[in-house]
């Protein structure tokens, strides 16, 4: 007998367990399936990023901040801490154990919702039959009138580096290390590389990472990426930019990269190297050949602004669909989709999404960066505040970076959020509740905000795109 579903949504990942409820509660029978196992062999959902993504990255990066804070920032506070060191196996096991009551969390939450959960590989068929290939190998075939896929994504591998899981790693392994080396290389200067260096970094490893780019974070707004470098740059990580890796070597458990810059050909030798140089649509064996959904050029599901593929009722979120990598983005997506199969106006708005950067100081932004404006032909007025200049941040002893906020020099819409510094993700999520509601810097300005706080910066910034900031010098409009 074939089982029925209203929904069947094939991955337990950020876009996907997240469809899964939402369709259910909105009263349609929904199964979701996933095949990815934990160290003890049991299916854990929640997928990449509660796995071996986000939320283990951001464990370390709290427990190895707090550890460079207990060592070097305690003085200042007039506490002393002598013989501070890290236990680096507790470490590891606090993450894993937060990993696991989330992933645990969500097997509740499909519990609660009544989502059923199928273990195993699911395939897209034709006509929306789905098959589950169970982990012993069985095989059953469930009938869908609503499909989404949200398969995710997988670290890319690159020839000069075939990871071994030992010496040459991807951000997974990077999250598994039960000691810190002395050196440590890293693959890509994009976020996993930058939060994975800060990591190892913090906690004692000679870090240098190698990006094949010129220019560091392209995607970031360019005033806030060079006030980044600098900072990265002072805390000890080596960045080589325009550093394109040739070959790598390993030999008596340490691995030997070759690359070339604008200096010539170079080796570096690394006791560990950690690839993350990007992340791939995951789709082996995801769809038969007569299922009808289409991928692009590059490997990713097509789908439309709706996520709707070219087969009616089939539904594709998150990383294997066009635009950023992002959890967020994915859950909205699944969230939005559900929505729409169960006959309710959806929409996502793909200009207000934000992007993070966990290192300390955190770098976030939504909206446009002042390059993109300006070659767009759009006259914008820019403020900044510094945190140096904000009481908060001096009473916490973390005073560097900025807020900027760009603003339509015409309608005065705020346009552009960008953040380095404490609490960027925070504030920057701020600008962009706002940015939704079509604010303008003179809005932001004339709002009160509690003092003191971080978001203070936020409000002074917006105060000085148009030359009204009071705790600041303002600055000529542009």
């Amino acid at each position: 007998m074939t089982l029925k579903f209203d929904v069947v949504v094939i991955g337990a990942g950020p876009g996907g367990y997240v469809a899964a409820i939402k369709a259910a509660q909105l009263g349609l029978k929904t199964a979701c399936i996933e095949k990815y196992q934990d160290h003890d062999g049991k299916i854990a959902l929640g997928g990449t990023c509660l796995n071996v993504g986000c939320i283990p990255s951001k464990a370390l990066l709290d427990s190895s901040w707090k550890y460079h804070e207990a060592k070097t920032g305690f003085a200042i506070h007039g506490i002393e801490a002598k013989g501070v060191s890290i236990d680096v196996p507790a470490m590891i096991a606090r993450k894993s154990n937060i990993v696991k009551n989330l992933t645990g969390g969500v097997s509740t939450l499909f519990k609660a919702n009544g989502v059923t959960l199928l273990e195993g590989h699911g395939k897209l068929l034709a006509g929306k039959h789905v098959e589950v290939t169970a982990m012993d190998g069985t095989t059953q075939v469930v009938q869908a009138e609503n499909v989404i896929i949200a398969s995710g994504s997988k670290p890319i591998d690159i020839p000069p580096a075939p990871v071994n899981h030992d010496t040459i790693v991807d951000s997974t392994g990077a999250l598994e290390f039960l000691s810190v080396p002395k050196t440590l290389g890293v693959i890509g200067a994009g976020v996993i590389g930058l939060e994975l260096g800060s990591v190892w970094a913090r906690l004692g490893a000679d870090v240098t990472v190698i990006e094949a780019q010129d220019k560091f974070l392209p995607a970031a707004d360019e005033q806030i990426a060079k006030e980044a470098l600098k900072t990265f740059t002072k805390q000890g990580l080596k960045i080589r930019l325009g550093a394109r890796l040739t070959a790598s070597e390993v030999k008596k458990k340490q691995v030997t990269v070759s690359f070339t810059d604008a200096e010539g050909e170079q080796q570096m030798t690394f006791d560990k190297l950690i690839v993350a140089v990007g992340r791939r649509p995951v789709t082996t064996d995801l769809l038969a050949t007569d299922s009808g959904v289409d991928l692009d050029e590059r490997g990713f599901i097509y789908v439309d602004d709706q996520c709707a593929t070219s087969v009616p009722g089939v539904y594709a979120v998150g990383d294997v669909v066009r635009g950023a990598m992002l959890a967020h983005k994915a859950s909205e997506e699944g969230v939005m989709v559900a929505e729409r199969i169960a006959g309710h106006k959806a929409q996502i708005n793909y200009d207000l999404i934000p992007s993070v950067i966990y290192t300390h100081p955190e770098i976030a932004w939504v909206g446009k960066t002042e390059q993109q404006l300006k070659g767009e032909g759009v006259a914008v007025n820019v403020g900044t505040f510094p945190f140096a200049a904000s009481g908060r941040a001096m009473a916490a002893n973390d005073t560097g970076g900025m807020v900027k906020v760009i603003a339509d020099a015409t309608t005065d819409r705020v346009l552009g959020v960008h953040v380095i510094g404490p609490s960027a993700a925070e504030l920057v999520q701020q600008g962009a509740i706002g940015m939704e509601f079509g604010t303008s810097a003179e809005d932001l300005g004339m709002m009160v905000f509690s003092h003191p706080t971080l978001s203070e910066a936020l409000h002074e910034a917006a105060l000085a795109v148009n030359g009204h900031a009071i705790h600041v010098v303002n600055r000529k409009k542009r």
